[in-house]
């Protein structure tokens, strides 16, 4: 998926044009929200605050008319990990003058972005700036030699990496907003297969989100992995140290889509799913769907991988989502 993906970007693209000496634009972007009033979850509330971040030309796409940009900012939480604690993002900036939808883009498990790239140069390619954030743990933000991960066996571990993803967005978002080209009342995220499951989570927590569009994910997490093969294996061994399913779902509820369904609701949301997904049970997303009041919802007849051979029409109905 990953290569195929690569080899869409290049064609699109095309042959790229970098800078000799990129200036460095540094500025600052004030978060200001009141949390509690707009009834964001106590996780994932945030002191309103200043940070400082920095913006540089990485190389431009003439024949695509985009222009790519690296951001970097210090994240919302501070870890034990120094690399961790500072945020990496691609910017996809349209030449198109105006303003427009613009999209957070969160990536699949493997992290490398070539995913996220792609979608993101897809979007930009149809007027819409999309920003691909790195989540906690991801390329740059992990330490050379670590074996720190996003996800781990250890829930607790995970589900704090996760809410520094979503503040991390948070603050990626108010930066997003502040851009010229970009119209304030349309941002959105888009996320694919775990980018999918985060997205649902940032998208239910975050009063400015207009359009939500999952791919390749779900929600109900621990009912809907029951029979999945890992689960299978593991579920013995989580009895036998006192995980009970009530009490694993009460650890992942702060991070299950579904936990937000209700906010949700209230987004403009589209969901792609592949029948035959064997890494997401398809039943996760029938069950966000019909949690989430069944709003827009497309199958593609494909395996989680061979979706990619759906790339075009999963963007093409993401493009319309966001623009409607």
């Amino acid at each position: 998926m990953t290569r195929l993906l690569a080899l869409i970007v290049f064609a699109f693209g095309c042959a790229p044009s970098f800078a000799a000496e990129p200036k460095v634009e540094t500025g600052e972007v004030t978060f200001t929200q009141r949390d509690e009033a707009n009834g964001v979850p106590e996780l994932y509330r945030m002191e309103n605050r200043t940070f400082a971040f920095e913006f540089k030309l990485k190389y431009s796409l003439p024949n695509a008319e985009v222009d790519v940009f690296t951001l970097t900012f210090p994240s919302a939480v501070k870890t034990a990990s120094a690399a961790n604690n500072r945020v990496y993002a691609e910017y996809y900036q349209p030449r198109k003058p105006g303003k427009h939808p613009a999209l957070i883009v969160l990536d699949i498990l493997d992290g490398a972005q070539v995913v996220a790239r792609a979608e993101a140069l897809w979007l930009a390619q149809h007027d819409i700036p999309a920003l691909v954030v790195y989540m906690a743990y991801y390329g740059p933000r992990r330490e050379p030699g670590s074996k720190e991960r996003l996800l781990s066996t250890d829930i607790e571990k995970s589900v704090a990496n996760i809410r520094q993803t979503v503040l991390d967005c948070r603050l990626a978002l108010a930066w997003l907003e502040t851009r010229p080209e970009v119209d304030p009342k349309k941002l959105g995220v888009l996320g694919t297969s775990l980018g999918s499951f985060v997205g649902g989570v940032f998208a239910g927590v975050e009063p400015k989100i207009h359009s939500v569009n999952l791919l390749l994910g779900g929600g109900d997490l621990v009912e809907s992995f029951s029979e999945h093969p890992v689960a299978v294996v593991l579920t013995p061994i989580l009895k036998l140290a006192g995980v009970t399913t009530p009490k694993l779902k009460k650890l992942i509820g702060p991070i299950d889509p579904i936990t937000y369904a209700g906010q949700l609701k209230d987004k403009r949301l589209l969901l792609i799913a592949a029948s035959r997904d064997d890494v997401v049970p398809p039943i996760a997303m029938k069950r966000l769907w019909e949690a989430t009041g069944k709003p827009e919802m497309i199958w593609v007849e494909a395996t989680h991988v061979g979706s990619a051979l759906y790339l075009f029409q999963m963007m093409r109905a993401v493009i319309k989502n966001v623009n409607e």
